[in-house]
């Protein structure tokens, strides 16, 4: 597909039969310039499900009935709850098992069975995180009877899909996949689906990559530097979630309304001041898992606001919900119902909304009484341990402790089986052991006198929320069959990982907030650097009590944004929840949004919320462009585009030149001021500098005292990135103009900058130059869209296969608006270029007053076949925010209805 101009481009409506040609032509390539084999129509057609007439059922207690809309969205309709999980096994099997195949063997660690001796490495990781054998003990030890029952359902229904199908009629890939090796899917087990509740909490872990880079920065930048590349929240300006409140000190329960003054816990620094450079072949471990849901960082999160009916043009309340995650093919989410045809003892379920294909129930959404959203917490849940060990053992407390160890065989599609030994210590696994690399970590960290000697170096330990057994699974069905505030309460007490703000609403009128999660107490240290794993003063102490989390219900201000910013002001609350919030840019511009519509008696429609959505505007842009155009420019090439600013109006439409130029000039403005100023193992891979060690001195225009040195981040996890956090650096500095932040060194033939003007005139020009590379030398035709591209990828073989497979099953790319930080979240990195690296991956606004009147949309399709008609047919309109009507009664499911599957027993 080519690039569009200004947002998607338009879908030209062909006939069956000229489809079908079109497939037939890349297939015949594919046979005959790949593979020397034949893939025929039929070879794509065998895998479509089938959507019309019936089906047998084995296990089935009476008929079921598939209901799919113009867009393949499906609505279940069964009499018992076994039937309707086991349906949907069923339904999500038929389209989307090779993503449930995948992700299963990538929660287990098991992916070299599928790809070969390249995914070893990661596999190995995996086994030593061990999420299906906690998985496995959160099945056995934790999960109701209950969600026990609807597993198993759900794991026959898939299975009762694999009985009947096999390679090319499971999907395209599998096919692909029979040139390489000779593999065949094995059942479904209702481990592999509790599993991927693991996966999701990996890449919602926390501070994790933040306590990395704060710890590699210590080769380059001082204690006090680092501080201010990691600025406090900004409470006064960025509202918080909870906006008031704390915790009674003799109940320990948190008060909406409460004044007791709290005692901060947990928030000493750890005596760690960081490790060096080798720390980074630890993130460059984590970087090669796949980030199922985007990278990982400040960039990651989503927006969710609910709006009282007090403030609505419906009476009732409004609640919208975007998840931001990483733009892949197919979408993470699949749009579903799940209706009993009689709510009661046998049959207790009719909710509707968002799915994880190889999961049963409803992830985010509504049932008939109430709404439910979320986004990212993101609570501080884990903590990297140095450790001091030997052959034997691990320092603890004084005495040497026996690691407890496991055997993992690792089975390889092309070779031998591999097989490594996993070593924990009382902290966790032993993470550092799975590169080589890893085997001298700490060499060079200063930790303190009373530490024990370093020898040949630490190893790295990883403690971390989810690698305890919980019961998430449950409050998955019990969100789901929720009334009322009461109950949707004691759900969200069992969503212990990952951490997500709940947002609520229903139908009578009420709005509320609950925090969840099982969020660490620390004995010592804040969670911000690397603790030391021999002293027993940094273990955890507990968990945060569930009462003692904040919640609000029906405030008085009458709404309540979540989008990653601050929970609630650590001066009036008693725990430490994480030192790294989100910054508040989208939160605080949703707050802002939602009162100039409500002040003066106004209110809020369901287009409104919709038009929220789409908010593209730059908080940073507004900040910095009136300096921006005071600068003098002398070089007219570089004025001209300086007068792109003139009257913008800070919002990024994806024909927008000034857009474009903008963030052209923000990233060139990061590179100088802070990037080159970052250690190699932050900065984009490849990319090089000629850097004076801090030990020469002399003239600069000697080149003898520089050397070359080359960044080794992956470009979407490189620092600066251009978030949030950024826009606050940026904003402490920009009245100083001789701060040192924004001076830059002297390099041969180019004097550096010595003050912030002089830098905004460098970054200007650098920004000229790159952008004339990129989009050509007259600036009326640039536009931020061109720059600021999303594809959509396979995650598998549109990522790692042979070209002309990555072609086959990859879509894009989509000139989008948007961009970091702004409502409409189309993340970028600005170190590592303007592509998108994450996206509002599903929209939704459900008006409590009318089900039947709310909206969704999903980043691609049900399908995830590739010539489906429904693989990506709702990117065009996603693209443009538009929503889809979102039936949800039987008479509006019947009426939208264009295909019937009844399964029978």
């Amino acid at each position: 597909m080519p690039a569009n101009k200004s947002g998607p481009a338009p879908k030209k409506k062909k006939g069956r039969r000229g489809r079908l040609v079109a497939i037939t032509v890349v297939l015949l390539l594919v046979a005959g310039i790949a593979f020397g084999a034949f893939w025929g129509v039929s070879t794509v057609r065998a895998s479509l499900p089938q959507t019309t007439g019936s089906l047998k059922l084995a296990g089935l207690s009476d008929p079921v009935e598939v209901k799919r809309d113009a867009n393949g969205i499906p609505q279940i309709y069964a009499d018992t709850d076994e039937d309707l999980f086991r349906a949907q096994g069923y339904v999500q099997a038929q389209d989307r098992f090779w993503e449930m195949d995948v992700r299963r063997h990538m929660t287990s660690g098991r992916l070299s069975e599928m790809f070969g001796k390249d995914q070893v490495k990661t596999d190995s990781f995996l086994r030593t995180l061990g999420w299906h054998e906690v998985a496995q003990k959160e099945y056995d030890t934790k999960l109701s009877p209950s969600t026990k029952k609807y597993l198993q359902a759900y794991s026959a229904g898939v299975n009762s899909y694999l009985k009947d199908h096999k390679g090319s009629a499971l999907s395209l890939e599998y096919a692909a996949l029979d040139f390489q090796n000779d593999y065949t899917p094995e059942k479904w087990t209702p481990v592999d689906s509790v599993a991927w509740l693991k996966a999701m909490a990996w890449d919602l872990r926390g501070n994790m990559q933040e306590e990395i880079d704060r710890s590699l920065m210590t080769s380059r930048l001082s204690e006090k530097q680092i501080a201010e590349l990691y600025p406090a929240y900004p409470y006064k300006r960025n509202k918080p979630i909870v906006q008031g409140g704390a915790v009674n000190p003799v109940t320990k329960e948190f008060d909406p309304k409460g004044t007791a003054p709290a005692t901060q816990n947990g928030t000493g620094v750890g005596a760690t001041q960081g490790l060096q450079s080798q720390l980074s072949s630890l993130s460059k471990s984590l970087d090669e898992i796949p980030a199922l849901l985007g990278p990982n960082g400040n960039g990651i999160g989503s927006n969710s606001w609910v709006v009282s009916g007090d403030h609505t043009t419906t009476g009732k309340p409004l609640l919208a919900n975007d998840p931001h995650l990483a733009p892949q093919m197919p979408s993470l989410w699949y749009q579903m119902g799940l209706h009993c045809r009689t709510v009661g003892p046998k049959c207790g379920y009719d909710v509707s909304g968002y799915t994880f294909s190889g999961m049963p129930g409803v992830v985010i959404g509504h049932n008939q009484d109430i709404s439910w959203g979320m986004t990212n917490l993101g609570a501080d849940v884990s903590d990297l341990y140095l450790e001091k060990i030997n052959t034997d053992g691990y320092l603890f407390d004084g005495k040497q402790r026996p690691f407890l160890t496991r055997k993992e065989t690792i089975k390889v599609a092309d070779g031998p089986s591999r097989q490594i030994t996993v070593r924990s210590t009382n902290n966790g696994p032993i993470v550092s052991d799975r590169d080589d690399e890893l085997a001298t970590v700490g060499k060079s960290a200063p930790v303190g006198n009373a530490a024990p000697d370093r020898g040949d170096g630490y190893a790295i330990s990883l403690r971390w929320t989810a690698l305890d057994p919980g019961k998430s699974m449950d409050a998955v069905f019990e969100l789901n069959r929720a009334k009322d505030w009461t109950s949707f309460r004691k759900a969200a007490a069992h969503f212990e990982v990952p951490s997500q703000n709940l947002i609520y609403a229903d139908t009578k009128g009420n709005i509320g907030y609950q925090a969840p999660g099982r969020i660490p107490v620390r004995g010592a240290g804040d969670g911000t650097l690397p603790a030391p794993g021999w002293d027993k003063k940094y273990r955890w102490t507990g968990v945060i009590p569930q009462q003692a989390l904040p919640w609000e219900y029906n405030p008085d201000r009458g709404y309540i944004v979540t989008a990653n910013q601050a929970v609630i002001d650590e001066d009036k609350y008693p725990y430490l929840l994480t030192k790294d919030w989100g910054y508040g840019a989208r939160s605080q511009r949703i707050n802002d949004l939602i009162q100039s519509k409500i002040k003066d008696g106004g209110k809020v429609s369901t287009d409104d919320m919709q038009s929220f959505q789409q908010d593209n505007s730059s908080e940073i842009a507004r900040l910095l462009t009136p300096y921006l155009t005071k600068i003098d420019i002398k070089d007219k090439y570089v004025r001209d585009a300086q007068q792109l600013l003139d009257g913008w109006d800070f919002t990024q439409e994806p024909d927008s030149a000034a857009a474009a130029y903008f963030n052209g000039v923000w990233r060139n403005l990061l590179k100088l001021a802070f990037g080159n100023k970052m250690p190699k193992e932050l900065r984009v891979e490849g990319q090089c500098l000629n850097v004076r060690p801090a030990s020469e001195t002399g003239p600069a225009d000697d080149l003898d005292k520089f050397v070359r040195e080359c960044g080794e981040r992956a470009p979407d996890m490189a620092q600066p990135d251009g978030g949030d956090r950024w826009y606050e650096v940026v904003r402490k500095i920009i009245d100083d103009p001789t701060n040192d932040w924004w001076k830059t060194e002297d390099r041969p033939g180019h004097p550096g900058d010595k003050n912030r003007d002089q830098l905004l005139a460098h970054a200007m020009k650098d920004a000229r130059y790159e952008l004339t590379a990129k989009l050509g030398k007259n600036i009326d035709n640039w536009s931020w869209g061109r720059l600021h591209q999303m594809f959509l990828n396979n995650q598998t073989l549109g990522t790692d296969g042979p070209g002309i497979l990555q072609g086959l099953f990859n879509r894009g790319p989509w000139n989008v608006g948007g961009g970091e930080a702004a409502v409409n979240a189309t993340g970028w990195n600005a170190s590592g270029g303007y592509g998108v690296t994450w996206v509002p991956s599903m929209r939704m606004v459900v008006n409590l007053a009318d089900l039947d009147k709310s909206r969704w949309i999903n980043l691609t399709g049900a399908s995830g076949h590739a010539y489906d008609a429904h693989y990506y047919d709702q990117t065009d309109k996603w693209a443009k925010g538009e929503l889809l009507p979102w039936a949800f009664g039987e008479d509006a499911v019947k009426k939208g209805t264009k295909d019937t599957l009844t399964l029978t027993p």
